[in-house]
């Protein structure tokens, strides 16, 4: 569970990234799921456009893509969702304590 500083912090980080997954119409796919995964493993900290789809719809998706990949969610920021996995292998951010 992230503490605020650290939402705080990956939001920051977050605003020059360009997402990297794109959510259309159709919903949230296997292919989607793969392709975060990977993403999240590759970066860390990723940015997915939740499509223009209703409010209730993007919640549900960002719940099955946090379930599936474990991984946080961070934020949403229109129809942004913003996701973060530590890798330990890379750590690339270096969270605040508390």
């Amino acid at each position: 569970m992230l503490t605020k500083s650290q939402i705080r912090y990956l939001k920051a980080s977050a605003h020059k990234l360009n997402p990297v997954v794109m959510i259309g119409n159709n919903g949230i796919t296997e292919a989607i799921i793969k392709e975060s995964d990977r993403a999240l493993t590759a970066h860390e900290l990723i940015k997915i456009k939740l499509g223009n789809l209703p409010d209730e719809t993007q919640s549900a998706i960002i719940t099955e893509i946090t379930a599936k990949t474990a991984c946080e969610f961070v934020a949403k920021i229109g129809h942004i969702g913003i996701f973060y996995r530590e890798n330990p292998e890379k750590r690339a951010y270096k969270l605040p304590k508390d």
